[in-house]
């Protein structure tokens, strides 16, 4: 087995502290000389992590085919100073792969003690939402405007190091290190992707509030979030459902903009037993006060007649949680608020209503926060 160390110079801009301990976090790939655990084998395990001095940087390779169970052995050792290990993928590919391999040679995987964090699989509910065509490395790359360029696909590596065991060319194994250490350099590039569940799901404080104008004919909420959750890449993004909101985010800036409705909306009571239903005034009232009304301008309300009207702005909302609730019909499943100067004063309500807005929006499973 060769083993490789060295420290090297690495500027990472996404803060690896909300992954897990800086002190005990790594970041890893491993090389395979194919895709079945039970045919084919590890031939190279790197692992990159913060020191005092900059990242250190450990790669095992396997010179001969029975070098194997040391490379692996040697990777485990290490694992037990770590608690956090980063990579992608790995949940799918490299973990189970390497637990296969463990578990033929009789040696102990110690990934049960090891928080995994899989930069693939936190990204992926994200994947529509960023406009990503796939979940490839390089398409996390392009998104993040990282420019990486891959002389070897997976196959020729294969190929490269069947021809190293063959003629021990120096030149093949530099290769075959080089281009591990290129990926995992690039590893924690992609970790801004991560970015967004954490930028979504924090609290923002109000900028301002833009009523509609002519020239904007929408309704603004201008909210400012935490400047060490700032995006890499902005975002504009629009209700699949319903095209009421529209999302601006840039850096630690976010803008909601909701469409105004005008017209006629009726809050509807909920107990309609209770009302009548004034036919000249086509509104409901309460049955202590409708008592009085002559029976032949009311009757008894129904659902689809049990309500009040008014006319005016409102905006939409997802659920109807901010009260009075209005529909334009009892059928209807959309609910509205009327739009008053003062409509979303409520710090509280105003913060339910922004994670309604962006819930509805983002639409993304599992909701917004990093697991």
């Amino acid at each position: 087995m060769i083993t490789i160390e060295k420290t090297i110079s690495l500027e990472i801009s996404y803060p690896i502290s909300r992954l897990g301990d800086p002190e005990s976090l790594a970041f890893f790939d491993i090389e395979t000389t194919g895709f079945s655990a039970s045919f084919h084998s590890v031939y190279l395990i790197g692992v990159l992590f913060p020191s005092r001095d900059g990242f250190r940087f450990l790669q095992w390779f396997a010179d001969t085919p029975d070098a194997e169970p040391e490379v692996l052995a040697s990777f485990f050792s290490f694992l037990e100073n770590s608690s956090v290990l980063v990579h992608f993928n790995g949940d799918t590919f490299d973990i189970p792969f390497l637990k296969k391999r463990a578990e033929r040679f009789g040696l102990p995987a110690p990934f049960e003690r090891v928080k995994s964090v899989d930069i693939y699989k936190r990204a992926k509910p994200w994947k529509k939402i960023l406009g990503l065509k796939d979940l490839k490395q390089k398409s996390i790359e392009g998104f993040l405007h990282i420019s990486r360029e891959d002389q070897y696909s997976g196959g020729q590596l294969i190929e490269i190091y069947q021809e190293y065991l063959k003629t021990r060319e120096q030149s093949l194994l530099s290769l075959l290190l080089l281009h591990n250490e290129d990926d995992l350099k690039g590893m924690p590039a992609l970790l801004p992707v991560l970015s967004y569940p954490d930028f979504f799901s924090q609290e923002f404080s109000l900028c301002k509030i833009c009523p509609p104008a002519k020239d904007k004919p929408v309704f603004q909420l201008v909210l400012e979030g935490r400047p060490e959750l700032s995006l890499p890449v902005s975002l504009t993004a629009v209700s699949p459902d319903r095209p009421d909101y529209e999302i601006f985010a840039e850096k630690n800036r976010l803008t909601l903009s909701i469409r105004p409705y005008e017209g006629v909306f009726r809050h509807f009571f909920p107990n309609c037993k209770d009302y009548y239903y004034l036919i000249y005034e086509d509104t409901a009232v309460h049955k202590s006060v409708g008592e009085y009304v002559d029976r032949q301008a009311r009757k008894k309300a129904t659902r689809e007649t049990c309500y009040t009207k008014k006319e005016g702005s409102f905006l939409p909302q997802p659920s109807p949680l901010i009260t009075p609730e209005f529909k334009r019909s009892w059928k209807e499943k959309d609910f509205f608020f009327e739009m008053t100067p003062n409509c979303l004063d409520d710090p509280e309500k105003r913060n339910a209503y922004i994670k309604e807005i962006l819930r509805a929006v983002l639409s993304v499973p599992g909701g917004f926060s990093s697991p």
